[in-house]
This record gives structure tokens, C-alpha cells and sequence, in this order.
């Protein structure tokens, strides 16, 4: 049975190879419009691809890390006391045996407070930071003046090119930091800046400043940690890390908080262009279905009298329905694989030559684009090009079989 059924299939798909390419033209004006609709969607996806791509080890490699570790209830109770919720200052319970593909660990103390230099005194919200642990969580944190805290005296300061603006501040200008300690006392230090950073989120570089850890510990009077954060070797190990993190730690001790949780902005980002591609795809849908249905309704009446033809030596209307719908299902089969593979080259050619882009809304630099086709998304194309194709060849096919053998027969006259 099984053999009989590929043979079946093996000899509707030579028999609809042959009618299109006696039907050269429109079968490559049809071919070229589902390439083109695949290209366009491969294009467009593969963008949005990279864009998500990039924003997502960028928001990790310069605030969130891929995992962080927090006393329970401090996301959501300690903006008001954060430091009744510490962690010790060691992080010794997170280790390589306990974590795959751990990279580092490094405690960071969120504080806030007031920053002066001169006659100017502005908020900031700061960070207590390992500058030696930070070194790899950092790497999308760019230096833009000076130098950061790894080679820099203990008292240094990096602030973030939007509050130094503010503040009208530069490398090695002296500035003096003012905050209420934990127990409630005043308690002030004078630091230099070493450097200035920037992050691709503008409203972050507008208000951070980073100290070591060991200086934000002085300023506020307390020991430990507000959070551990923990980076991976990889982004894609982070579920197996979060469940060995659980499994090792007390969660009436500890919460740990996957990245994905904290990107409040990239969620949103990742809704709304997730929103852009499905009407994309719904678009060049409607275009495919549109203009293949056109051409294979051509297609029918231009061959009435070879279908009255075949229906009068006894080809069912069933065959001739299943010979249409084959014509469609092998036009999307291979426009689906030619796009697939055009796009791909395309975009490699786009990738190598870049697309230069203003910054994006929240940010504050550019950047160069480019194009990057997962299998997930190229399989996503060749769907959407045999789908589409084959539900376009459903009515000219259908309407092909309902016709009248002696009315199809007249057309020969």
C-alpha cells in the first residue's frame, strides 16, 4: 500500500513538473512571485532577527547578567529598604560545580543618593561593583572617555555619559557622593572619575554611576551584597542554570531571577516586532495567494478542452482536482526552496557589507545592522510559500473539476 501511494505521488509530481514547463511563462511569473514574497519575508524576519539578537546580549552583557540571585521579596519590596535584604558578601555558594557553563559571579550594592561637583548637585542611582568580576558581565558597557574601574584607584567613579553631561563632569574631575546609610545617618566620600560609559539604554547612562564595591560598602555603612550576578557561558544555558540554582539553593533564602524577567524592555521590544512579522507574513500571504490563484484560474481556462479531454477518457473529477492542487503544491515546494535559498544569500551579502542604522527609540548610539536567518525562520518561509500556494490552488482546481465534459469539449471547436 505504501508503495502504491508513492508511486501515486511520484507520478502526479511528473505529471505537474511537465504541464508547468509547457506553461513556461505564467509558471515563471508564479514562481517569481512566490520568491519574491519568501526573500521579503526572510529579509524583514532576519533583520528583526538580529535586532532582537543583539539587544538581548546587549541588555545581559551590561546590566542583567544572565541570572541574579536576590534575597526573597527584594524586587518587589526593597526599592523602599533594600538593605533588609542582603546577601552575604562572599558568593561562594555559587560555584562551577553547582552551575553549567558558569563564567563568574560578581555581588553588586544598589544604592542612590546625591552627586556633586562644584556648584552642581544632581540624583544618581549608583552601583556597588567588583570591577575584576564585572569585567566579562561589562562587555557591552563601552568606555567613551578615560578608563574603567579594573585599572583605576579604589577611589574612582564611572558615570554614565548622560549623567556626567548633566553634571557637566569629566575623567579625573573630583566629585563627592551623598547618601542616607542604612541606619538612617548622613554619610558622604570624594571619589575621581576614571571614566565615562555608555550602555545602548539612554535612560540607564542618564542617571548610573558605578563605584567599586568595597567604596559603596564605606558609603553606606553595611557588608554584603544587594544581588550576585551571574554570567553564563552562553545564553541558551540559562534555563539548565536556573534549575541547578534552585536545586542548590534554599528558596526561603534565596530568589533567583532569570534576565528575561528583568528586561521589562526587551519584552515589550520582542511583542511589538513579533506583532510587525506576523503582518509581514500576513501580507505577502494574501499577494501569493492573490496572484497564484490568478495565474492557475488562467491556467484553467486556457486548458477547458484538455480537461474535457481527459474527463471524457474517464480521469475523474477527483484526478483532475488532484492535478491541479499538485501544479500548486509543486510551485510552492519549489518556489518555497529557491526563495529560501536567495534570501540566504542575500542576506549573507547584506550582512557583509552592513546596514548602517540610527539610534532606536531609548537609545543613544547607532549601529551597524544585519541580517540573521535562523532554520526556524527559513522553515517558516518555505511554510509560508507551499501553504499559501497550495491553499491558492484549491478554488482553480476545484473549479476545474466541476466542469461540464460536453461544455469542455467545445472549446476544441
Amino acid at each position: 500500500m505504501l508503495t502504491a501511494f508513492v508511486d501515486g505521488i511520484t507520478k502526479q509530481t511528473r505529471l505537474a513538473g511537465r504541464n508547468l514547463v509547457r506553461q513556461r511563462r505564467r509558471a515563471a511569473l508564479a514562481m517569481l512571485t512566490i520568491c519574491g514574497g519568501v526573500v521579503t519575508f526572510l529579509l524583514a524576519g532576519g533583520f528583526i532577527n538580529w535586532i532582537l539578537d543583539s539587544m538581548r546580549e546587549s541588555t545581559i552583557h551590561s546590566q542583567l547578567g544572565h541570572v541574579q540571585i536576590v534575597r526573597p521579596g527584594y524586587l518587589r519590596d526593597g526599592l523602599g529598604d533594600p538593605y533588609s535584604y542582603l546577601l552575604p558578601a562572599d558568593t561562594d555558594a555559587v560555584t562551577a560545580e553547582r552551575v553549567p557553563a558558569l563564567r563568574t559571579v560578581a555581588p553588586r550594592l544598589a544604592f542612590s543618593g546625591l552627586v556633586s561637583k562644584g556648584e552642581e548637585t544632581i540624583s544618581f542611582v549608583g552601583e556597588g561593583i567588583d570591577p575584576i568580576g564585572e569585567a566579562d558581565i561589562g562587555q557591552s558597557v563601552m568606555i567613551v572617555q578615560g578608563q574603567d574601574l579594573t585599572a583605576a584607584s579604589p577611589d574612582s567613579a564611572l558615570l554614565g555619559v548622560g549623567l556626567a553631561a548633566n553634571l557637566g563632569a569629566a575623567p579625573g574631575d573630583q566629585i563627592v557622593l551623598l547618601a542616607t546609610t542604612a541606619s538612617g545617618g548622613i554619610n558622604a566620600i570624594e571619589l575621581t572619575i576614571a571614566g565615562l560609559f555608555a550602555t545602548p539604554a539612554k535612560a540607564y547612562d542618564d542617571s548610573v554611576l558605578r563605584i567599586p564595591i568595597d567604596s559603596a560598602r564605606t558609603l553606606m555603612r553595611v557588608e554584603g551584597a544587594t544581588s550576585w550576578v551571574v554570567l553564563l557561558e552562553r545564553t541558551r544555558a540559562t534555563e539548565a542554570a536556573l534549575a541547578h540554582l534552585r536545586t542548590h539553593l534554599s528558596a526561603e533564602e534565596f530568589e533567583i531571577v532569570p534576565w528575561y524577567d528583568l528586561a521589562d524592555f526587551y519584552n515589550k521590544t520582542v511583542e511589538l516586532f513579533t506583532r510587525q512579522v506576523d503582518v509581514v507574513r500576513l501580507l505577502i500571504a494574501l499577494i501569493v495567494i492573490l496572484s497564484i490563484g490568478n495565474t492557475l484560474s488562467m491556467a484553467v481556462v486556457e486548458r477547458t478542452s484538455e480537461i474535457g479531454t481527459s474527463m471524457a477518457l474517464g480521469v475523474r473529477r477527483r484526478g483532475i482536482m488532484t492535478m491541479f492542487l499538485a501544479e500548486g503544491a509543486l510551485l510552492g515546494m519549489v518556489g518555497g526552496v529557491v526563495g529560501v535559498t536567495a534570501g540566504i544569500l542575500l542576506a549573507a551579502v547584506i550582512s557583509f557589507v552592513g546596514i548602517p542604522m540610527p539610534p532606536p527609540p531609548g537609545m543613544d548610539m547607532g549601529f551597524i545592522g544585519e541580517i540573521s536567518i535562523s532554520p526556524g525562520l527559513a522553515l517558516d518561509a518555505f511554510l509560508l510559500a507551499f501553504v499559501t500556494t497550495l491553499l491558492a490552488s484549491l478554488f482553480p482546481a476545484w473549479k476545474a473539476s466541476r466542469m461540464n465534459i460536453v461544455d469542455a469539449l467545445r472549446q476544441q471547436r
